[in-house]
């Protein structure tokens, strides 16, 4: 799967005019939405290694803008100076399921943009409507891309159900009560789920889902966008639900698909 997987550079000013339209016959396309501690990343990358296509964490590249503009000493409140790095910074962000990766002008910085600096950061990168426009083009670009190469596309983050990929085959908005959202992500940053380790998460969490609220919609889903609620679900529960999801609405498209063959190989008379 890794040959088949190739990573897609975006170039300097390469942003393409308009976004392209995902053509049914280059793959599945998957969208999966959800405010922070969801699950939305370890779920998306597991439905896509299960279903054997290429995956897309928008989200870090919201995060490498970040870590771009404080290597660079851009001030994150220029919001104009921001907006201009998102459109020539040098990403390349790899599709691979199974060990994505993400390199700024050569360097691996997937783990450095996972770093607390980052997270405290990435909101008020995230929110800035310019880096937004710049990135959306982009990431649509990727997805038709990802999914001509690997049969299909399983793509999370901000809007990426309303916004970037309205037209995506499956939409799937991943949520979660609060309490259950800051206990995943009190383990994922401290290993532990103790009143402590939530309360020193709680801002990370809930000030950013307050903060990105006011550019996209990630808790009420949008027409035609279905909701699964993962509070009572383990990692493995949450995967098969998605993945029930992603098979009832390929399997409707495609009874509606033969339906529709049936019915034009019928003669307007009736008669064969």
């Amino acid at each position: 799967m890794t040959d088949a997987v190739a990573d897609r550079a975006v170039r300097p000013g390469g942003s393409p005019a308009k976004p392209p339209a995902f053509d049914p016959a280059d793959g599945l396309v998957v969208a999966i939405d959800g405010p922070s501690g969801s699950g939305k990343s370890s779920v998306s990358r597991a439905v896509a290694r299960e279903l054997g296509v290429g995956y897309l964490d928008t989200g870090a590249m919201y995060r490498a803008v970040t870590w771009w503009c404080l290597e660079r000493g851009i001030d994150l409140d220029s919001g104009e100076a921001v907006a201009e790095a998102a459109e020539s910074f040098p990403l390349q962000i790899g599709s691979d399921a199974t060990a994505p990766t993400v390199l700024v002008g050569g360097v691996d910085v997937g783990e450095a943009i996972r770093e607390t600096r980052i997270s405290a950061a990435v909101s008020t990168v995230a929110t800035n409507l310019g880096v937004r426009a710049t990135l959306r083009l982009q990431q649509r670009a990727l997805i038709a891309e990802t999914s001509r190469r690997t049969g299909g596309c399983v793509a999370e983050g901000r809007d990426i159900t309303t916004v970037v990929a309205p037209d995506a085959d499956v939409r799937v908005l991943l949520t979660a009560s609060k309490d259950a959202r800051l206990s995943r992500r009190a383990r994922e940053l401290h290993g532990e789920a103790s009143p402590a380790a939530v309360a020193a998460t709680r801002d990370q969490v809930v000030r950013r889902d307050r903060d990105d609220s006011t550019v996209s919609e990630f808790t009420v889903a949008g027409h035609g966008v279905v909701t699964v609620d993962t509070s009572h679900l383990d990692f493995d529960g949450s995967v098969r639900a998605v993945l029930g999801v992603v098979r009832g609405v390929t399997h409707e498209a495609a009874d509606h698909a033969a339906a529709h063959t049936a019915a034009d190989a019928v003669p307007e008379d009736g008669r064969n």
